[in-house]
């Protein structure tokens, strides 16, 4: 085994690796110094989300000649002298490997000059060789420029994501950045379109509004705690404006961007039964602690800090989360819950698409199609039971429609073609290993309801079914949005409805119009960050419009590079599970039947279409066994 040195050029690739991991780390480690210039004019520009090239420009206090040069070596640094120094860090930076770094694995330009200087100064640096360093013209502050990132790595090169990817990446860190230092004014340009841009006025609720609009400002409620040497300060929104991801929320640490589980976990243990399982609110808390308590140099992207009472900080951001969203005198807890049709709902980030469907296929079960069967348990109900039971389950359908449709069940097979092959390894619902059995699925009769939540039935031969009503539901309309393969049935808005979105956004509604026009929602552009509403499907209510449609582009965005199959899977899914009924909606024993007897007709009655289970079955001998009446 022979030892040797490595050079310099693999030494910095190889240190790059760290702190390099895509375009956002560039544009993270780049803006990051630029605040600590005392910039408070950021502008950042990226093509083909950073990959081609990535621009960041400031008017902060710039470099000399000698500074500049030194900036490019690996820990050279301004912001630290020696170890102890870190115990009372103030800037953002202090490891001086970002520059050299970034100039090791890509084209490199540095244009930089102080405010004393007649001329700045320009470095090019390509793949951590330098090309050129001379005197030039230009403004106040630094601009660098950084092109065709990992050329010469390619094995790094070949796991980015999609440009459209790796650009929300550099947007969402952007949003925090301007939350985490309001007084500054950000710009940023993707592929020559301005997609953020902020005052820099020093209002925290300027930079909410400017980024995501007047209808999440407008339910902002101020956070504001102080305990000795912890304070909290920011905004939190009330628990009716929700998304099912992290995404957008922003924690501050002495003015720093971190992630932490603990205070995680903290926001969601205030909020508790206020938001649904997988609903996240809006959070942006500055958090200040005294420094010698938090230790900062833990992670290469100083994403993590290492805090030294984790439990106190626990308990003062719960305090503080639970003080701002607790209602004041004259208003009732009521007021600040969420709504059922408001509720976020969970989003598989890889939807199982449907099987194909073939002519030969039959439902897995049948149904008695009889009117008279079908009520064979109460004979004399009344038509008005069941149109109150139809209009819970299908909001949209006409009187006369609901009564031709309760008469005479529709058994067409779905006809759109998914490029899937059948899931052979999709689970049976079983119980103690007892199959559901076709033949006794046919016919059950509901007895009841068990926390507004689980049907309860009896088969013909015996045995209890007990169903989850909000996912057979999900299952019923899934297979009738299916089964439409032109476009699905609208309704019109009279009112249009105008919805802010992000550039991100945007961009799929322009990529995807014509798919989500055929899922049944119309939309055009009615400004730069702005689109319009102007029909939805019929099934859904008017006021599950929004959080639907949000749901559906945040469920897309998720989605790498999708299929069209992907998009209608994923949008009839969303737009089911939205207007099925709901866990705690009471149901009669009329709308029990009527779910029982649709769900029959299903493709797949066994599961919802995102795969939890409809049914499930335990037989006589099941219940003598767990009554010990069997051995």
């Amino acid at each position: 085994m022979t030892i040797h040195i490595l050079d310099d050029v693999t030494v910095d690739k190889i240190a790059a690796g760290e702190v390099v991991e895509r375009p956002a780390s560039v544009i993270k480690e780049l803006v990051e110094n630029s605040i600590d210039a005392q910039a408070d004019k950021i502008e950042i520009e990226i093509m083909a989300g950073g990959t081609s090239f990535m621009r960041v420009t400031d008017n902060g206090i710039g470099m000399d000649n000698k500074n500049a040069r030194l900036c490019i070596l690996r820990h050279a640094t301004s912001k630290i002298q020696q170890v102890d120094d870190l115990m009372e860090i103030n800037t953002l930076g202090f490891r001086g490997e970002a520059l050299p770094s970034i100039a090791a694995v890509s084209r490199f330009c540095l244009m930089t000059r102080p405010k004393d200087a007649d001329l700045g100064t320009v470095i090019k640096v390509n793949g951590g060789r330098t090309d050129e360093i001379e005197d030039v013209g230009c403004n106040i502050g630094t601009t660098i420029k950084v092109e065709d990132l990992f050329f010469n790595v390619p094995a790094r090169k070949k796991f980015l994501k999609t440009t459209t990817t790796e650009a929300n990446k550099i947007n969402d860190f952007i949003i925090k950045l301007a939350f985490s230092k309001p007084h500054i004014a950000f710009k940023l340009i993707n592929n020559n379109k301005m997609t953020i841009t902020t005052p820099g006025n020093n209002s925290l609720y300027d930079a909410i509004e400017c980024i995501y609009g007047a209808k999440v400002s407008e339910e902002l409620l101020p956070v504001e705690y102080i305990d000795e040497d912890i304070k909290i300060t920011g905004f939190i929104t009330k628990p009716a404006i929700i998304r099912s991801s992290r995404s957008w929320q922003t924690l501050i640490v002495n003015g720093r961007i971190i992630t932490s589980r603990v205070i995680y976990k903290a926001i969601d243990n205030a909020y508790h039964s206020l938001l649904p399982k997988s609903g996240y609110p809006f959070v942006v808390l500055n958090i200040e602690l005294d420094k010698r308590t938090i230790d900062i140099n833990v992670h290469p992207q100083k994403a993590e800090v290492k805090f030294e009472d984790e439990s106190r900080l626990f308990k003062a951001v719960y305090t503080a989360i639970l003080e701002a969203i607790k209602p004041s005198n004259n208003q009732q807890l009521s007021d600040f819950a969420v709504p059922i049709a408001d509720k976020a709902l969970h989003i598989e980030e890889k939807p199982s698409i449907p099987p194909k469907i073939t002519p030969k296929q039959t439902p897995l079960f049948t149904a008695n199609h009889s009117t008279s069967s079908e009520f064979s348990s109460k004979p004399k109900q009344s038509m008005q039971d069941f149109h109150k039971a139809q209009e819970i389950l299908h909001p949209s359908i006409t009187t006369s429609t609901k009564e031709n449709t309760f008469n005479q069940v529709k058994e067409d097979k779905a006809s759109f073609d998914f490029s899937a092959e059948p899931d052979n390894n999709t689970p049976q619902m079983k119980s103690n290993s007892c199959e559901v059995d076709v033949k006794e699925a046919s016919n059950l009769i509901p007895i009841g309801q068990i926390d507004a939540c689980f049907i309860v039935a009896q088969g013909p031969n015996g045995g209890m079914y007990i169903i989850d009503q909000h996912a057979a539901h999900e299952r019923i309309l899934y297979d009738k949005f299916a089964k439409q393969t032109d476009k699905i049935a609208v309704q019109p808005l009279l009112v249009h409805l105008f919805l802010d979105v992000s550039s991100q956004e945007i961009d799929l509604v322009e990529k995807y119009q014509q798919t989500l026009y055929e899922l049944g929602f119309n939309i055009e552009l009615a400004g730069q960050n702005q689109i319009r509403l102007k029909e939805i499907p019929a099934d859904i209510k008017e006021s599950d419009a929004e959080p639907i449609f949000r749901e559906i582009l945040h469920s897309l965005m998720q989605l790498h590079a999708p299929t069209p199959q992907e998009i209608r899977h994923s949008c009839l899914a969303m737009t089911a599970c939205k207007a099925a009924i709901k866990a705690g909606d009471i149901l009669n024993i009329t709308q029990m039947k009527i779910i029982l007897n649709e769900l029959a007709h299903t493709t797949l009655p066994y599961t919802c279409p995102h795969g939890r289970p409809t049914i499930i079955k335990f037989s006589t001998y099941d219940l003598e066994k767990m009554f010990k009446r069997v051995q």
